[in-house]
Parts: structure tokens; sequence; C-alpha cells
């Protein structure tokens, strides 16, 4: 029951996420069923993570496989496994380089930083607005100031510069700079997409001051825009990129691709990971992405998120100004701040979103989802957006109360 396990988190887990509003309890495909029963259309997929949705037989055959026949076995030893993900990963990049793997995006954009401190060099631009991670090094690159300010000082060297904007770039970009580390879409901040050609002028930059370009596509990779990764649009070819999130298919791996130069700046003893790129996880990758490529997910994932953006731009809801993002990382920009309460009502009727900024909703579900199932929440998006008006207008109403009792008191 939903209630119970609530308190058991609220008094055994420490408060870094506060409590659930929903426990879960299971998963088939797309749809998610809670402890009480209530079942939900995933339209988050764990945060981009559940790329096959939940249950799907090939991860679940492959775990099955893998830890029956070797489980964990530490990098002191080689196996199968991580050694064919690292040569299909170069493959889907179409380009030589190596591999590390680990255990999360953070994790893969930590090795990243430690990559652009081998280069001698001290500076690290990055772009304001972006999100890498919460371990220092990747904090340390995270351009949302409430986000490091708790556990200042950071690692010193990183500069941050206006996503989007070119010029600020040309100008921050010198030759003490070891690298640029950039998303193609900042996902967390409510899926921001930057001007046409800025990849391509990040490129161009970084290759004149000899500066490394690294390209975080945790959540972009794998699929989850219609593309290997999300870059290829651009026509570049980044020195270090980082990956994460729908790799596993819900298990914890990540990986942190370099090429050409880049690729040889670790050595043995520069960086490692105990439990990263295991047999079982790595498996687990190998299924994600023989299915991504058998099942024709790739162009399944780009039409259905053309689909979504024209049937939602076309309700001509007044409370929606525009979608933006590509493939199944999409984020609806709203008329007013009620993005939290639409989140709450589309909870109510059934439907799993996120609210990552007050005016966006976002939406990363499993690339497996159906037209059906998308034709659904957009049919039933503006009663929702309905709703969650009628709630913030109450909500103003019983704020403006509570301050008129507290100047009476």
């Amino acid at each position: 029951m939903t209630g119970p396990l609530q308190h058991r988190w609220s008094d055994s887990l420490m408060n870094t996420y506060g409590v659930p509003g929903v426990a879960l309890a299971r998963g088939e495909g797309a749809v998610l069923t809670d402890a009480d029963g209530k079942r939900y259309l995933d339209l988050l997929g764990g945060i981009a993570v559940n790329c096959l949705g939940h249950g799907h037989p090939a991860v679940v055959d492959a775990v099955h496989r893998q830890m029956a026949t070797l489980g964990h076995v530490s990098n002191l030893y080689a196996s199968e496994p991580p050694v064919a993900l690292s040569e299909a990963l170069l493959g889907k990049l179409g380009q030589p380089g190596r591999v590390f793997l680990c255990n999360s995006g953070t994790e893969a954009n930590e090795a990243a930083f430690k990559i652009a401190r081998r280069t001698g060099r001290p500076k690290i631009i990055a772009a304001e607005g972006g999100f890498h991670g919460r371990t220092m090094g990747a904090l340390a690159m995270t351009g949302q100031p409430d986000k490091r300010a708790p556990f200042e000082p950071m690692p010193p060297g990183v500069e941050f510069v206006p996503f989007g904007d070119v010029a600020a770039l040309e100008a921050a970009v010198d030759e003490r700079t070891a690298a640029v580390m950039l998303e193609p879409v900042q996902g967390e901040i409510g899926v921001v997409v930057p001007p046409a050609g800025y990849l391509a002028a990040a490129r161009r930059i970084t290759a004149e001051r000899g500066a490394l370009l690294m390209l975080d596509e945790v959540q972009t990779g794998v699929g989850r825009m219609g593309r290997w990764f999300a870059h290829q649009s651009a026509g570049v070819v980044p020195d270090v990129v980082t990956l994460a999130k729908g790799l596993g298919g819900g298990l914890p791996i990540g990986a942190c691709i370099a090429v050409g130069d880049a690729a040889e700046l670790f050595g043995p003893g520069h960086h490692g990971t105990t439990f990263g790129g295991n047999p079982v996880c790595a498996a687990a990758a190998l299924a994600v992405l023989e299915t991504i490529e058998s099942g024709g997910l790739l162009g399944h994932v780009a039409q259905l998120g053309r689909t979504i953006t024209s049937d939602v731009e076309a309700l001509g809801h007044p409370r929606i100004d525009h979608v933006r993002g590509e493939g199944l990382l999409l984020g609806i920009v709203l008329t007013a701040p009620v993005a939290k309460q639409t989140e709450a009502a589309a909870r109510a009727a059934g439907y799993l979103i996120n609210a990552p900024r007050p005016d966006v909703i976002r939406i990363a579900p499993p690339l497996i989802l159906s037209g059906e199932q998308a034709a659904g929440f957009v049919v039933a998006l503006p009663g929702l957006l309905d709703a969650a008006t009628d709630a913030a207008a109450a909500d103003a109403v019983s704020e403006a109360a509570t301050d008129t009792e507290g100047k009476r008191a």
C-alpha cells in the first residue's frame, strides 16, 4: 500500500528527494501499476532511462542469462560483454576510439572532466543552465548555481557562457581552455534546444584553439531523439561523448567515449570503477542496442515525436505556447507557470509526466510507446491543463487568505 511505504521511506531514507507521491509496484511495457493497483501510462521513463519500457523480454533474458553465466568480475579481468558493448558503441558513433564504462551519467561526466585535466590546460567552458550530475567534478560543470552553492568550493577552472551563444563561446575559449562541455539539448532545465549551427560552431572554435569538444549525451543519446546520438544531426564529431540513462534499459551503466588523441589521455591508474561495465549491465546494454536496431525504433521515435509535437500544438489550448525538442524528449512550453499543477493533474488521471520548470512539462517516455498511447495523452491534455489552471487559481486564493490571516495575527 502506498501510505505505509511512504512512511517507511520517510523514516529510513536520506531526505534527498522528499517523499514520493506514488509508490510503484510493477510495470509492463509503458504501463506502471502502483501499490494500490492504480495504473499509469509512463511518459517519463524513469527520467529517460527505461528506453524499452518495463520488463522488456530482451533485457530480462539478457540479464538472466548473463547472471547465470558470469556476474561481477571487477576490471581486473576481461569478459566478453563489456568488450562487445564498447565495440558496439564505437560502431554507433562511427569513429575509432576508446570507451570507459561506469555506472551512471555523473560518473561518465566525471571521467570526461578528468580527461580534460589530462590535457594540462586549466580551464573548462560549460553552459549556463546545463546539468551534468551531482558528483563534484560533474557538479562543477553544472550551470545551475542553486545546485552548486550548498557544496562550494567547487573544483576550480570552470567558467560558464550562455547556452546557444556562439559569440560568447568564441570569446571564452582560448589557448588555456582544455575543453568545452555542452549538452546537444539541455534536458533538465526544460528541454532547451540551441540555435541551428551551434554545435558546429563549438566544434570549429574548439578545433581552432586546440581544446576538446565534450558532449554530454546522457539524456539525449541511445535513440532518445531518433538517432543513436543527438549530435549526429549537426554533422560534428566530438572528442568526448558521454552516455548513461537509456543505455542499460533500467540497469545502471554509463559510458565515456573518447576519439582521436583524447582517447589516449587516460593510462593505467588514472581512473577506475569497481562495478562499472560489469558483465550483467553490459549484457543488458547490448540487448538494448540490438532491440533498438532490430525493432526499427529510431525511425519510430523520430516519427512519433513529430506526431506528438504537431498534435499538441494543433490543440490550440490557451495554456500551450509551443513544443520544443525532438524524438521522444519533448518540452511542452506553457503560457503560465502551472507545470507543477499539470503534473499533479496528470498523475491523478493516470499519466506520469514531469515539470522541470514552472512553465514547462517534459515527456521522455519509453521508445516503445505506441501511437495509440501517445494519442490518448494528447486527447487528455486539455483537461489536464484546465484542471491545473483551476488548481493554480485555488492555490492563489489560499495563499492570499493565509497572508491576510498572518497580517491579522
